[in-house]
């Protein structure tokens, strides 16, 4: 089998870029209306949301790639890479090494691609690392730079990318490309797709012993934000981890043509679905506030205690609802005090019940999707 490396297009990528043209046009309205809705956030709560988004794009980056990072401690982290006002909550060498990546990604998004940047991320990333040769240097092994599973005796090999002594040059190739279509370049090219063909076209390329994954999730999310012009809150990871399997999938089948119309697609799409959620989440948040406001001076400490816990799930609320259990849980409320806070909540509109004594559930009634019902539904 060919790779996509291997063939003699090699990076003159082919697609219908008429086919992205309406997904580019929403791409640009929908960033019109994530900046039109921070508006509506004062300043600590723009601070918690984009220290919330961009802490939450590490995690589910690292998620995709099997890595389990505390959300609560790369938030920290993050704060506190951004100046922002944080708790003392200790974070261990790779939460602190993604936060600190994603913090550079947010403040130097503007700034070109170079090699120097990326061997800073790759040693940010790799904190605490001491399996790999070559960290903060792309990768000098002699051995192929292999995606496989299976048995060790009979391995199935999904990918082969360049050797490494054609790494340097590769990258070369690709920096000048990516800097080149960007907006201040020589040959602008649009967002989505800009950004699609920066990842796909970094991951065939596989240029670190270890992290490519992250460092091609952050490389686009680099790409989406030069050319909307502000930092990105585009969940982009966290809707790639939701469509894993297929990510995947598109990734595998791009690597052996460069006739990449389906991954423009499939990709195209997934940018829409992450700032779509990114959207939902601004909505949650104001609407959150607007809630909170309104019960003031109406519901007690437990009542308020157990909503902001619920609130701190995000728009999905908890899984299959708040029970009365739950709410003990939360509050230390003997039964039938948490009966009664749960049925006055009910009544002051701030929850929905669903089901009837032991199966009743509650959710959350904030409307965080435009035209939607309540968040926990």
């Amino acid at each position: 089998m060919l790779w996509n490396w291997q063939l003699s297009d090699w990076s003159q990528f082919a697609f219908d870029a008429a086919r992205l043209r309406d997904a580019e046009a929403q791409f640009l309205k929908g960033a019109g209306v994530v900046i039109g809705s921070m508006h509506h956030l004062d300043g600590n709560a723009r601070q918690g949301l984009v220290i919330e988004l961009i802490s939450q794009e590490m995690v589910e980056s690292s998620a995709i790639e099997g890595e389990i990072l505390d959300r609560f401690s790369v938030q920290s982290s993050i704060a506190r890479q951004l100046g922002f006002a944080a708790d003392k909550r200790r974070s261990n060498p790779a939460e602190a090494g993604a936060a600190e990546l994603m913090a550079d990604l947010y403040r130097r998004y503007a700034e070109p691609l170079t090699d120097q940047l990326l061997f800073d991320w790759h040693k940010m990333l790799m904190n605490g690392r001491r399996d790999l040769v070559d960290i903060g240097a792309y990768r000098t092994h002699a051995d192929p730079m292999q995606i496989v599973s299976g048995a060790l005796h009979a391995p199935r090999v999904h990918f082969e990318a360049p050797p490494s002594d054609r790494v340097p040059e590769e990258m070369a190739r690709f920096i000048a490309w990516f800097n080149d279509s960007g907006p201040k370049g020589g040959a602008p090219m649009p967002a989505i797709m800009r950004a699609a063909i920066a990842h796909s076209w970094f991951e065939t390329i596989h240029p670190f012993e270890d992290g490519n994954g992250r460092l091609g999730r952050a490389i686009a999310e680099k790409a989406l934000a030069q050319s909307l012009e502000a930092p990105t809150l585009t969940a982009l990871a966290a809707a790639i981890n939701r469509h894993k399997k297929t990510y995947y999938a598109q990734l595998h089948a791009a690597s052996q043509t460069n006739q990449i119309d389906a991954w423009m697609g499939w990709f195209a799409q997934i940018v829409l679905e992450a700032q779509g959620r990114t959207i939902e989440s601004i909505r949650f948040l104001i609407e959150k506030t607007r809630l909170l406001d309104r019960l003031r001076s109406r519901i007690n400490a437990r009542q308020e205690k157990a909503l902001i816990r619920m609130m701190a799930e995000g728009p999905d609320g908890f899984a299959g609802g708040l029970s009365a259990h739950n709410y003990r849980t939360i509050t230390d409320a003997a039964s039938a005090t948490a009966t009664r806070d749960l049925a006055e909540l009910v009544e002051l509109g701030a929850l929905e019940r669903v089901g009837e004594r032991r199966y009743a559930r509650y959710h959350l009634t904030i409307a965080s999707r435009e035209g939607g019902d309540g968040a926990g539904d």
